[in-house]
């Protein structure tokens, strides 16, 4: 493990008022490498995600502590003038603040940019939001399907007649999240030359549009819709077994390659009626139907042998469980274990980005609600007498 003191962000300290999956994605991150992240909670209720299923584990579920470790809680009632007053205390001597609520939450509370920066200019004030602060939907909630449906990467699918449905993982959250993590250490760059911090402001409308930047293009110049799901020689087939994922591209001849690999009589590679990409759109329900007879008769690992022989890319469909025992999991080092102080170990995935001199560490598990409030207090120099009447007071909790 890396020591602390080395780690890239070491010295850092986020006061994280994040809840859900796309801000704490992004502050556990800066965890991970580093950096104090103080996670404010509402006192008894905490970050929403402690509550979002029943669990024999209670606030301390897998869904919380999957993005919530290397955090100190902090359970404070914003509500208080004094529970406001210890928080802008603490952001005072912070390097970075982040949020995800609706747009203007954060000015309600006293928190807004402008106020927080006059105490402290080189203050990154962060913030992560559905739509942005200006335009028709500004007064909406995020929420990560009302983005893939605004956005057009709802609609978007294999064909036509595949019914419309919700992608079911929480994808607007997390690229939402990435680039908030992105904006925050682009923002701490800048001001290791200025000194000065400033706003860092992400939607998850806009980080939906941009990734399907290449297909954007495509329409705005084109006016043409780009769908990669629809492209003639890819595709997912059921096998005998299960299921795999073709993509027939990148070789000269792919569907020459393809003929070889499900040993058919034909060489659909010399067809005439088949050397376009046009002409293979056009072909596309005969050449499916002669890929799923074929991918029927034998099992998926037999496929994906003969495939791979060929050149051309492939996968078998594997489910979550699966993929987590997957060998290259193992190799990748992608699960780590820590020790819970009372749900006991708890396994979760590890960092995806590997730094050879400095790699992120799991340094703690997620916080129980409220557990670090007298910890932290007292490095901001508050007394044990005034924690204690702050307890009775309800102001922490």
């Amino acid at each position: 493990m890396t020591p602390d003191a080395a780690l890239p962000l070491a010295g850092l300290t986020v006061v994280d008022f994040t809840q859900v999956y796309m801000g704490p994605s992004a502050t556990q991150l800066l965890g991970d490498f580093g950096a104090d992240v103080i996670k404010v909670e509402r006192p008894g209720l905490g970050d929403i995600s402690r509550n979002s299923f029943p669990d024999p584990d209670g606030q301390d579920n897998p869904i919380f502590l999957s993005i919530n470790r290397n955090k100190r809680s902090l359970s404070v009632d914003t509500r208080q003038e004094e529970g406001r007053a210890l928080l802008r205390g603490i952001i005072a001597d912070a390097d970075v603040v982040v949020s995800n609520f609706r747009h203007g939450v954060m000015e309600r509370m006293g928190f807004g940019y402008e106020e927080l920066s006059r105490d402290n200019p080189g203050l990154i004030w962060a913030s992560g939001t559905g739509f942005g602060t200006e335009g028709h939907y500004a007064h909406k909630g995020g929420q990560d399907a009302i983005a893939q449906a605004y956005s057009g990467v709802m609609w978007r699918r294999e064909s036509p007649d595949t019914p419309l449905t919700m992608y079911p993982t929480t994808l607007a959250d997390y690229t939402t999240g990435m680039h908030l993590l992105q904006g925050i250490l682009l923002a701490l760059r800048s001001r290791d030359r200025t000194g000065l911090g400033q706003r860092v402001e992400v939607t998850m409308y806009d980080s939906m549009l941009h990734m399907q930047m290449q297909e954007a293009c495509m329409q705005l110049n084109r006016g043409y819709e780009v769908n990669w799901a629809e492209m003639p020689l890819s595709g997912v087939f059921e096998t005998s077994d299960g299921a795999l994922c073709l993509v027939g591209g990148f070789t000269t001849n792919p569907l020459h390659h393809l003929s070889r690999a499900l040993g058919l009589e034909e060489d659909l590679g010399e067809r005439p009626d088949l050397q376009t990409l046009e002409q293979q759109f056009a072909a596309k329900p005969e050449l499916h139907r002669i890929f799923a007879e074929r991918f029927a008769t034998d099992t998926t690992a037999s496929w994906c042998d003969r495939l791979e022989e060929e050149g051309l890319l492939n996968a078998p469909v594997h489910s979550l469980a699966q993929a987590l025992d997957d060998p290259q999991t193992t190799a990748n080092r992608m699960i780590v274990e820590a020790e819970h102080p009372t749900v006991g170990p708890v396994k979760m995935l590890n960092v995806p980005i590997r730094l050879s001199a400095t790699p992120a560490s799991v340094r703690r598990v997620a916080p129980r609600l409220g557990e670090h409030n007298a910890e932290i207090l007292r490095e901001y120099g508050v007394d044990e007498d005034t924690i204690g009447r702050l307890r009775a007071d309800g102001v922490l909790r």
